[in-house]
């Protein structure tokens, strides 16, 4: 059994610690699962790429792994719990169903309170249990320093890598709305290159010289286009493609041209492990900033971020140059996602419930929305709904899309922030493939689409919000 942690937030450290404690500590972990080992990082600290690789490379059970993820729990929405099975993929909701349902039949637990482990000694200790067990050891080392230590980058280019319980005060998303810093230092035009990960490292954010931002769905389908530059692929080949449903389609242009499947999946990486467990997907992404391949089961930050120097060392042309010669053979996608976060959940639910009705209605294909100049003609909607194609699980309601005749998209998403709130993602995508078009503010080519959604699902006036936050 791995273990492991992100950073969580401030306010919660005391508990946060206490809880990891007993994780290891308590014997009714042991009794229950019969686990005898547990490998866990120094002072706890593991990333969550990390955690993935080692349950793989050691055939461990599986994998526990404390962070203050997208859906975290806590009173403050500060800790979340994860658990990644066998293959080093998150559990599968068959998997998650069933621990639900264990946890409902639990009538007692058993704690060692003299139990004390060191996490921040390197090496094996073992404890006897009451001879109940054989003896239940804990080992730990996983410390890298990859871009400085091993590639010999500056280490003042470094910033903001000591693990702090509080995120040194910032958010620990890595995207131009909480990464301000890095996007300043980059604007100055001294770095020609800039990367922020998230605290537990599986998601990161390219940025070029001059703060060019590289979107999650562009850097996607751009590692697609490039994979001749990875010795990795070289080698292994590639059997497939993946996304999320709400990633720009910049992906599945590559695709389409390199003859490679793509797989359109719910939101949750867990859909993609299955994919590659069975040899259909060797690459896959999603928008929330996360990248991967089938070297490991989660997403994996810093692994996107040594592709992109492979690419920048093999084709010798700027982060700037290479997206743009990307734009000029595949056509740009305009892609942004809003959110309006901490909303009552009842509201939620009858405001997606309402727009359900209204674009799932026979009615509504075919009909036209005029904002200014533009006229978009709906081709196609539907409630998102994604079969297996490896075991046959469905799963249903995973977000409206409304598909326009000009290959634009409307995404609605519900996304459950914590226990007592909830977020409604808007996605809009436009497609422009005339090159003299792909030096346009994304926001102001996609305000008539968001001008319709705004329009039809009444979020505004339903919520009291003026506006979302912009992610991406």
């Amino acid at each position: 059994m791995v273990t492991g942690k992100g950073i969580l937030n401030k306010g919660a450290t005391s508990v946060y610690l206490e809880w990891f404690q007993c994780l290891v500590a308590e014997g009714c972990w042991i009794k229950l699962t019969q686990i005898g080992r547990l490998i866990i990082g120094q002072n706890g600290i593991l990333s969550t790429p990390a955690v993935s690789c080692i349950i793989r490379k050691i055939k461990a059970a599986g994998g526990i792994i404390l962070t203050a993820s997208h859906c975290p729990g806590g009173p403050g929405g500060e800790f979340g719990v994860k658990f990644n099975v066998a293959n080093g993929g998150p559990a599968p909701d068959v998997v998650s169903d069933k621990i639900y349902q264990i946890s409902k039949t639990i009538e007692e637990y058993a704690i060692c309170p003299d139990l004390r482990i060191d996490l921040s000694r390197l090496g094996r200790q073992e404890f006897d249990l009451e001879n109940k067990f054989k003896p239940f050891r804990v080992m730990g080392p996983y410390v890298r320093k990859v871009l400085c230590d091993e590639l010999g980058a500056p280490a003042n280019s470094a910033i903001n890598c000591v693990p702090l319980e509080d995120f040194g005060g910032q958010h620990p998303d890595p995207n131009l709305t909480y990464a301000t810093t890095l996007l300043e230092t980059m604007k100055g035009g001294e770095y020609g290159f800039g990367a922020a990960f998230d605290a537990d490292g599986d998601r990161y954010m390219i940025l070029g010289q001059n703060g060019f931002f590289v979107s999650p769905s562009d850097s996607l389908a751009i590692i697609a286009a490039n994979l001749s530059c990875i010795p990795y692929f070289r080698q292994m080949g590639v059997r497939g493609f993946g996304r999320s449903m709400p990633t720009s389609t910049a992906l599945d242009r590559v695709a389409k041209s390199m003859k490679v499947p793509v797989y359109e999946t719910p939101a949750g990486w867990r859909f993609f492990s299955n994919l590659m467990d069975s040899g259909r997907c060797s690459l896959c992404g999603e928008e929330s900033f996360g990248t991967g391949s089938d070297h490991l089961r989660e997403k994996d930050g810093l692994w996107a971020v040594l592709v992109w120097l492979s690419i920048l060392a093999a084709r010798k042309q700027s982060v700037e140059e290479i997206v743009r010669d990307h734009w000029a053979k595949f056509g740009r996608h305009y892609y942004c996602r809003f959110d309006y976060e901490g909303l009552e959940p009842k509201t939620t639910y009858y405001i997606m419930r309402d727009l359900e009705a209204l674009v799932t209605d026979k009615s509504f294909i075919g009909q036209q929305f005029a904002v200014g100049s533009h006229v978009y003609s709906v081709a196609k909607t539907d409630s998102f709904e994604y079969v297996d194609p490896v075991d046959g699980t469905v799963t249903k309601k995973q977000g409206l899309r409304i598909i326009f005749s000009d290959a634009s998209r409307l995404i609605f998403r519900l996304s459950s922030s914590s226990g007592v709130r909830a977020t409604i993602r808007l996605y809009a995508e436009s497609y422009e493939r005339e090159p003299s078009s792909h030096d346009r503010e994304p926001q102001a080519v996609l305000s008539p689409l968001i001008a319709i959604a705004l329009k039809i699902s009444q979020i505004h006036e339903r919520t009291g919000r003026r506006g979302p936050t912009v992610i991406t």
